[in-house]
């Protein structure tokens, strides 16, 4: 089986190439620039080939696709910053829109018979009053321009599906993290402060946003394993949610984490990492996901707390 990932330079597509090489999968990969890496043993694999396309480039992107040959196409390419996206809505909409409507014209037109999963976000629910657990019947309530493009690329999928029988499945992934990530988000950016922090480029004292939030947390290669299952046993055209089914809040996570620090650390909330409109709730209801494929989260959330501060230490000690 041959397989392409879209956004493969990115937090979760890096993972899910190691992943779909680790189960002697061919791994084509699209990236707009050069990529660097985490996952160590992507890059130099015998079976990995990295293709350079810009995904608004219509022409370039149906080459990249002709080229990899796949039975099976993974999307997650899109720009995901909430903050940034209330800088550039409209650029926010037009990137994650277009870049998908590109990606599944260019199938139809070379890889017609090729598997495609659309990866939304949770972020399409919003709030969801009186819905915890969130199911897949949730009314669509995007709170942020990049929620919006994220449910405007789960309609389109959906269109496609509908209108041209294009094989598509999509899924609504909660909240995921591991290793990696980028420290524009909240886990991500705990972990590289206390590495600064213990490593002396930062005086004692850390900025976070919200504390109060609860959010469901799963680890990044248990929901990239989510992303396979999708593909493998999804039914053509379904939605699904993925996600652990059980919430923390933000301000219990980063005590996980300040007790595996080496030193006292004030917190500080900074009024300017607080979001304009912030869900207090997520908690996904994966049952229909479940009932299909017999997912299950596997890997603890002291293991992926464990894994992000680790991966910060070695790239502050690297410096």
């Amino acid at each position: 089986m041959r397989s392409l990932i879209t956004g493969v330079g990115g937090f979760a597509g890096q993972h899910l190439a190691s992943w779909l090489l680790g189960r002697d999968e061919a791994v084509s990969g699209i990236a707009r620039s050069g990529v660097r890496w985490h996952v160590n043993d992507v890059a130099d694999a015998a079976r990995f080939e990295l293709l350079r396309a810009d995904l608004a480039d219509n022409a370039a992107l149906t080459r990249a696709v002709e080229a990899a040959a796949p039975d099976r196409v993974y999307h997650l390419a899109a720009q995901s910053s909430v903050a940034e996206s209330f800088k550039d809505p409209i650029g926010f909409l037009h990137n994650n829109a277009a870049s998908l409507v590109n990606l599944l014209d260019a199938v139809r037109s070379v890889a017609p018979r090729a598997r495609v999963l659309v990866v939304s976000s949770s972020e399409v629910y919003g709030r969801a009053t009186g819905e915890a657990p969130i199911d897949e019947h949730a009314e669509l309530r995007p709170e942020n321009p990049y929620a919006v493009s994220k449910a405007a690329n789960d309609l389109f999928a959906y269109q496609y599906h509908a209108a041209y029988g294009l094989d598509v499945v999509r899924v609504r992934p909660f909240t995921h993290i591991g290793a990696g990530q980028s420290d524009r988000f909240a886990v991500s950016s705990f972990a590289r402060q206390i590495a600064e922090i213990e490593s002396g480029l930062r005086a004692p004292a850390m900025e976070v946003g919200n504390l109060d939030a609860m959010r469901d947390f799963t680890d990044v290669r248990d929901i990239v394993r989510a992303y396979e299952l999708a593909v493998l046993k999804g039914e053509s055209g379904a939605v699904y949610n993925i996600g652990r089914g059980a919430a923390v809040a933000i301000g219990g996570l980063l005590a996980m984490m300040l007790n595996r620090s080496h030193v006292t650390i004030e917190v500080r909330v900074d009024p300017n990492r607080l979001r304009q409109v912030d869900a207090p709730l997520q908690v996904c209801d994966a049952r229909r996901f479940r009932d299909r494929t017999h997912w299950e989260a596997s890997i603890p959330l002291d293991e992926t707390l464990d894994d992000i501060l680790g991966y910060w230490r070695a790239r502050i000690a690297a410096l």
